[in-house]
């Protein structure tokens, strides 16, 4: 139950920002920012937490800004009402959750880019 609020958290926070395209400078410390936290797994993230839900929303948040600029995403182009982005968030917490769930030993990082794909139909 302890993770399950650790993701809504962290979906939430990270859904409800958009993603802008950035210059080479502001991509290059986006990657750097990202690298040391890609080691993360589903069980190790909750683990290393012990229920800072801070530090889970800002390394997911790291993985999902990465993800939605890999792929040139503007979430604006998908959901701009609050209705909207919340249904985003929803449906992000239920990839993350089944992703996870699916296997706990899996690279957080991937199941985090699995988990905007499937939510944005991509």
């Amino acid at each position: 139950m302890r993770y399950f609020r650790l993701r809504m958290s962290v979906c939430a926070a990270v859904l409800a920002a958009p993603c802008v395209v950035m210059a080479d400078d502001a991509a290059e410390q986006m990657v750097q920012d990202a690298l040391p936290v890609m080691h993360y797994t589903c069980a190790s993230i909750a683990e290393e937490a012990d229920g800072d839900e801070a530090f889970v929303v800002e390394v997911v948040g790291k993985m999902t800004a990465l993800s939605l600029y890999n792929r040139q995403v503007n979430i604006e182009d998908h959901a701009t009402t609050d209705e909207e982005k919340a249904q985003l968030r929803e449906a992000f917490i239920a990839a993350l959750s089944e992703g996870c769930a699916a296997d706990k030993d899996a690279l957080l990082g991937g199941v985090v880019d699995n988990a905007v794909k499937t939510t944005l139909g991509l």
